[in-house]
């Protein structure tokens, strides 16, 4: 119904329960969007002008309007509230702690730890997710050209243990991404099943 509204920031409040509201003026009318708490970091200053795409989500007893940054943002969003027990709150949730890449390549890779690391989700929800966007996921991925490590990088099983001790030492989901990327390249590290040969040439690659 609506697609994106572009209009001038006019107010930002927090209300608790880590929810962000936005007030857009557009054409002397006022739209109050609730948007991922991540977001504040890239709004501009009350006063000026912002684009935001929308979702409109109607409920018995009210209307809410859901704004994004981008219009890929906005369609993972509405993949995640297709899966059966995941609403909004809890879809906002997984934008907010993962982002919109690392959410995609956790699921696409089927790293369930990772996902589950989102305030609510729990394993059995992560692995739901999982079961019923992975294939969804990796189409789309294509479709918008995000990265995906390459076929010559680990087995799922493998690269789940290597994202997941990379990320324990501080590395987040992008680097991670690019060293599996380039480490997939080296011939040596292609053949091996072995985590921790992954870990080092990933770790080695990211110290450069």
């Amino acid at each position: 119904m609506i697609s994106y509204l572009k209009g001038v920031l006019a107010d930002i409040q927090k209300p608790g329960n880590h929810k962000l509201m936005v007030t857009l003026e557009v054409n002397q009318v006022g739209y109050e969007l609730q948007v991922a708490a991540r977001q504040l970091s890239i709004l501009p200053p009350l006063g000026e002008t912002v684009q935001l795409f929308c979702h409109l989500q109607v409920r018995e007893d009210q209307m809410i309007l859901y704004g994004f940054g981008q219009r890929q943002e906005r369609d993972l969003f509405r993949q995640l509230i297709a899966v059966s027990g995941i609403g909004p709150q809890m879809a906002l949730a997984l934008l907010d702690t993962l982002g919109e890449q690392e959410l995609v390549q956790a699921v696409v890779s089927g790293n369930t730890h990772l996902i589950a690391r989102t305030p609510g989700v729990g394993s059995k929800t992560a692995e739901r997710i999982v079961l019923e966007l992975k294939t969804k996921l990796q189409d789309w991925q294509a479709q918008v050209g995000l990265p995906s490590v390459p076929s010559g990088g680990p087995v799922a099983s493998v690269q789940e243990e290597v994202e997941i001790t990379l990320s324990a030492l501080g590395y987040n989901q992008a680097e991670i991404l690019k060293a599996l990327q380039a480490v997939s390249r080296q011939t040596t590290a292609q053949k091996s099943a072995n985590p921790e040969v992954w870990v080092r040439e990933a770790i080695a690659w990211l110290s450069q």
